[in-house]
């Protein structure tokens, strides 16, 4: 068993002696056989690499004799083209040479030909100019010779006008002696007389212009107020605004008035119109300066008495729906009013404005009518005249717009007028318009001049305008007291409804000459301190008679 083991352990380091061996064996081969093989691969490769270079080497040595052939055909043919280009240049070098050397000669040719015509000319201005001097020095002389002359000449005339003056102061003395006056006198008269005799000359002839003028002028504005007149269609009967109310038996007079007159009270506070209630049968009297006011008065007053009901909340619920009623009445009455003259783009409040001038009146005559009259008239006038028939028609319109408003704010209707075109947003010529109708201002164009035309044709014609009686008398006795305030003038009476007044002159103080610039003294002070309507004629007669008996 010892044995057995000891042959087993023999036989395990027998194996491992061999592996050993074999392994060592192994790691020494194969590094050996590594190296070797590396000096094999390097030796073949050697000469590979050997053997390409010989290749690369003769592959370069043919690109390289290419090449060299290839450049030197490349320099042989640029030595061509740079000597063709250079015989090229050459050549148009030449041209050019050529070309500037004609055209300078051609300029230097021309040039030689001006400076030629310019020496030419040089040559004639000198000579003009030798020419010019040598008459200046024969002028200068013979204006020299002429100086000498004339002083002496001068002093002959001295002489001569100092004998002169001693002869006129010797004839002045006599004169004075004669006629017992002295220098100045006798200046200051014979100026008196020649300016006398200067002003009745001037006279005459201012009389016989403004004669033919006026004829010529007459005529002519006839013809166009002739054809205007003829086209407006217009109402020629006045009308007269009253303010009564009838009513169907007196005993509503009670009922208006009221128990301890509470319904009267009511209806003036509600409509601001005084209520005057007295013994006429069957009519109960407005009294207010508001035409407006008056005109809710009536109405309302004229609904109550239809409807029986008259009792304060009654009368106040009335005059609110009369208002309202009136207020597109008045809306309704200036849109009318700008449809029937044929002008637009008014503004809301003038419009309104214009139908509130539907119940005012002035001197009788209805304000809306007269209104749109004048518009027609002055439209007429300018498309007769040739011009502007829109402005002249929106003017006249306008012309009396401040009475709508002048019973409740202060200032003339003119301005007031004046003052609500310009609020309103309407043209300068509209607002010169309205406000030189009555020559409050001058006018300063055309159509104004034909709206105040206009405005005197529409208030001056037969039946337009009513007046009461003592005004009427009043104004006829200033009217003859402005006339016979001047010095000179006998009588005067005025005529025509004070239309006209006849002034007869003493023939003795008052001349014909003097007698028109009396008529327009006359005329001027009528303007300037009597109201009317219309225009006044002033008619100045002189008369002179001899008388003498045959005995």
């Amino acid at each position: 068993m010892y044995n057995a083991g000891i042959s087993t352990l023999f036989l395990a380091d027998g194996w491992m002696v061999g592996f050993i061996v074999t392994l060592v064996v192994a790691l020494i081969a194969v590094p050996a056989a590594a190296v070797l093989c590396w000096i094999f691969s390097r030796k073949s490769y050697k000469s590979k690499i050997d053997s390409q270079l010989g290749d690369v080497e003769a592959r370069s040595k043919t690109m390289l004799d290419d090449a060299e052939a290839r450049s030197k055909k490349i320099l042989d043919d640029a030595t061509a083209e740079s000597k063709r280009l250079k015989k090229d240049a050459i050549y148009e070098a030449r041209e050019q040479e050529r070309k500037l050397r004609d055209d300078f000669e051609r300029e230097t040719k021309e040039k030689k030909v001006e400076l030629n015509k310019l020496e030419q000319r040089l040559m004639q201005k000198e000579d003009n100019l030798d020419k010019k001097e040598s008459a200046m020095d024969r002028k200068n002389e013979e204006l020299e010779k002429q100086k000498k002359d004339l002083v002496l000449k001068e002093q002959e005339v001295k002489k001569t006008q100092e004998k002169v003056n001693h002869q006129h102061e010797l004839m002045i003395q006599e004169l004075e002696k004669v006629s017992q006056l002295t220098k100045e006198e006798a200046k200051k008269l014979l100026s008196e007389e020649i300016l006398d005799d200067a002003r009745h000359d001037v006279a005459l002839q201012v009389r016989n212009i403004e004669q033919t003028a006026k004829d010529e002028a007459t005529n002519e504005a006839k013809k166009i107020i002739s054809l205007a007149v003829q086209r407006c269609a217009a109402d020629h009967a006045s009308e007269i605004t009253v303010s009564v109310v009838p009513i169907p038996s007196d005993d509503m007079k009670a009922r208006i008035i009221g128990r301890e007159g509470r319904n009267i009270r009511a209806l003036e506070n509600a409509t601001g119109i005084e209520l005057i209630v007295d013994d006429t049968p069957e009519v109960v009297i407005l009294s207010g300066f508001d035409p407006v006011r008056r005109e809710v008065a009536r109405l309302t007053l004229e609904k109550l008495i239809t409807d029986g009901r008259i009792h304060p909340a009654r009368i106040e619920e009335t005059v609110a729906k009369v208002r309202k009623e009136l207020d597109q009445e008045i809306k309704a009455a200036g849109e009318s009013a700008m449809f029937d003259v044929g002008i637009y783009g008014l503004h809301p409040e003038l419009i309104k404005l214009i139908g509130r001038l539907k119940y005012r009146t002035s001197y009788g005559q209805n304000v809306y009518k007269h209104s749109i009259e004048v518009a027609q008239l002055a439209g007429l006038m300018a498309s007769e005249l040739g011009l502007d028939v829109t402005l002249a028609k929106r003017a006249g319109l306008l012309h009396d717009i401040g009475k709508a408003v002048d019973k409740e704010q202060e200032g003339t209707h003119v301005q007031l007028g004046a003052d609500l075109a310009k609020k309103y947003g309407e043209k300068a010529n509209v607002i010169n318009a309205i406000a030189a109708h009555h020559g409050d201002c001058e006018p300063k164009t055309m159509e104004a001049v034909l709206v105040a035309a206009a405005d005197a044709i529409s208030g001056a014609r037969p039946g337009a305008r009513r007046e009461t009686g003592t005004n009427y008398v009043k104004r006829l006795e200033k009217l003859e007291g402005i006339a016979s305030s001047f010095n000179g003038v006998d009588k005067c009476y005025a005529i025509q409804a004070g239309r006209e007044v006849r002034v007869m002159v003493k023939p003795e103080q008052v001349d014909d000459a003097q007698a028109m610039f009396l008529a327009k003294d006359i005329a001027k002070k009528i303007e300037a301190e009597l109201e009317y309507p219309g225009q006044i004629k002033v008619n100045v007669i002189r008369e002179s008679r001899a008388v003498e008996y045959a005995k």
